[in-house]
């Protein structure tokens, strides 16, 4: 595994571009003239740092577009227009030094998320355009995002601000998601698990919210094509051989009623392989699959996200998806490294949408858990002879456990430019970390009586000290999807104490022991607030505080957000917000995302 690989993805091919618009001050006869090489150059720069630093989930960089002129009036913004249709831009940043006509320069396309960088120079008004523009943008309703450096430079600096460019970067990765997400689809195989809300799949939120579409299958597909050899056979021969050298198996829980045969064991792992080959088949497509004369099959479904029913209806008679998702929510397998394939568990579309979100802003696997438990302090004291919790989890701590479907990269066995536990996007992961990951995992025979079909769930306890964001999207009545957002870190507990609380609920599940990151109010008083106000049984773990970022996106989508722990100064938001109130800023946000309606709702 030396390679990353990208095959079999639907992010190949004319991925959007992010397109950069400089615009400036039309007057000709001196004005103009003097401006030409400055605004084009401040465009060449924006567009060299997102270009340097932000990647498609296929791991190459970004491409941006500039405008063939600078932007002086509503003729060469129209010019502008023309040119980023027909390059596949998805998203635009409009950058000036200096004052221009506001709404004749302006991008009016009402589904291209768009921001405006205004240069803080005396010298020429920039800052007084980029007011105007942003007026405009508000007064017509396309919101835009407004970029504006702390500092007042020269007009001849050519040094960016560190302000700026975050802003740019952020406002960057946060539309490019947007522009990612439209017109892809999300895989519903199968239905409703055990009565699981999150799986009752809304057509309504992923066409009016994520400009996306929602296919559907039944579970019988996967049987049919077990039955029909209807997966590369040489593939699964070599994914088998792989799983037999990387996979161990643990130890089986299973009372001795319960247990299963070695021979009824072998068969599980076939078909968990075979069922994984199947599940990214219907997903992205496989042209292996039209050489053996299955040319319907081998297109799939251009699905970025997916979820898999399973309980009850295929675990009562089959293998269980556990291995399935977990190997396709990695970052890796028997083809070396490559993009995650966001599989959700229990067909939970809601955690599907929020794993994409944390996905495509970072370029990482995602980690979808079960919140099953708050711990408090108290209570392990109690379980675990008088142990006292430290540090993050001094509070006490939320237990994310699912019976199996955690990303491999979730062990934490991945190390960031310090040493310490993260999840990389699968281009810098190295092949030490793949194996170390691999290393830290066990699997086990699934417990019987949840799943009679048998099948293997992981089991790994991630490393503490991880800098981690937990989210979800919840759909209220009369409101429609909502955001949760909780920044903090994961615990790192002595062995005899996690295997105490871990026994607790099952030990062949993968754990994660989290702690909010609290601020004395609201639902971040303390740990059990969190839990206590979380609005779903699932939620999804996203390495890294990136809690400003789902805020950004959120509000593109106009997704409100009710619940967070991002300190102020991080949260980037449209200018158009700040007209809904200044002082609650929640509410705000609320009132905006009602007011502009979903970002293709009215289309």
């Amino acid at each position: 595994m030396t390679t990353p690989q990208t095959l079999r993805t639907v992010f190949q091919g004319d991925l959007p571009k992010i397109g950069i618009r400089p615009t400036i001050d039309g007057r000709l006869g001196g004005v103009r003239e003097s401006l030409e090489d400055q605004t084009m150059n401040l465009a060449k720069r924006v567009a060299a740092l997102i270009e340097e630093n932000v990647y498609y989930p296929n791991g190459a960089h970004v491409e941006c577009v500039i405008a063939d002129t600078c932007i002086g009036g509503v003729s060469e913004a129209v010019a502008c227009d023309d040119l980023f249709r027909k390059q596949n831009v998805g998203v635009s940043l409009t950058v000036t030094p200096c004052w221009c006509y506001g709404s004749e320069t302006m991008d009016m396309d009402p589904l291209r998320p768009k921001a405006v960088f205004g240069f803080n120079g005396t010298e020429r008004p920039g800052a007084v355009y980029l007011a105007a523009a942003l007026a405009g943008h508000t007064q017509k309703g396309i919101p835009a995002f407004g970029i504006y450096g702390r500092d007042v430079q020269n007009a001849g600096d050519a040094n960016m601000p560190a302000d700026v460019q975050a802003k740019i970067l952020d406002f960057a990765r946060c539309g490019l998601a947007v522009a990612l997400m439209r017109g892809k689809a999300y895989l519903s195989m199968g239905g409703t698990s055990m009565g699981i809300a999150g799986s009752m799949i809304d057509y309504a939120f992923w066409e009016k919210w994520l400009g996306m579409r929602v296919e559907d299958i039944d579970m019988s597909e996967f049987a049919g094509r077990m039955n029909k050899g209807q997966y590369d056979q040489a593939e699964y021969e070599e994914a088998l051989t792989w799983v037999k050298q990387h996979c161990p198996e643990g130890d089986d829980y299973n009372s001795d009623a319960g247990k299963r045969t070695r021979e009824q064991l072998d068969r599980e792992w076939s078909d968990c392989v075979k069922m994984a080959l199947i599940a990214r088949d219907l997903m992205v497509g496989n042209p292996k699959l039209a050489e053996m004369g299955l040319r319907e099959q081998a297109h799939g479904h251009q699905a970025i996200a997916a979820g898999f029913q399973g309980q009850r209806q295929w675990t009562d008679h089959f293998p269980n998806g556990d291995f399935m998702e977990a190997i396709l929510n990695t970052s890796f397998d028997w083809n070396g490294r490559r993009a995650p394939y966001l599989v959700a568990t229990e067909n939970d579309a809601l955690n599907g949408a929020t794993m994409l979100f944390g996905h495509l802003l970072t370029g990482t696997a995602q980690v979808f858990a079960d919140l099953r438990t708050y711990w408090s302090p108290d209570a392990v004291a109690a379980a675990c002879e008088g142990y006292t919790l430290e540090g993050a989890g001094a509070d006490g701590l939320l237990h994310l456990i699912n019976s199996g479907p955690a990303a491999l990269d979730g062990t934490g066995q991945q190390v960031d430019g310090d040493g310490g536990p993260t999840m990389k996007p699968f281009w810098e992961i190295t092949d030490d970390e793949v194996s170390q990951c691999l290393g830290a995992t066990t699997w086990h025979p699934s417990i019987t009586e949840y799943f009679p079909g048998g099948g293997m769930s992981t089991r790994y306890r991630t490393r503490g000290g991880m800098p981690a964001t937990m989210t979800r999207i919840n759909l209220v009545a009369g409101l429609g999807p909502a955001l949760q957002i909780a920044e903090g870190h994961t615990v790192e507990l002595p062995g005899t104490v996690h295997d105490v609380l871990d026994a607790r609920t099952n030990p062949t599940w993968p754990t994660t022991w989290f702690a909010p990151t609290l601020t004395g109010k609201g639902a971040f008083r303390s740990t059990y607030d969190v839990m206590n106000q979380w609005g779903a049984n699932h939620c999804v773990m996203t390495a890294g505080h990136v809690g400003h970022l789902f805020i950004t996106l959120a509000s593109i989508l106009r997704i409100p957000v009710y619940m967070h722990n991002v300190d102020d100064d991080r949260v980037f938001r449209p200018s158009a917000w700040n007209a809904f109130g200044t002082d609650d800023r929640e509410s705000a946000d609320f009132r905006a995302c009602n007011n502009f309606g979903p970002l293709y709702g009215r289309v």
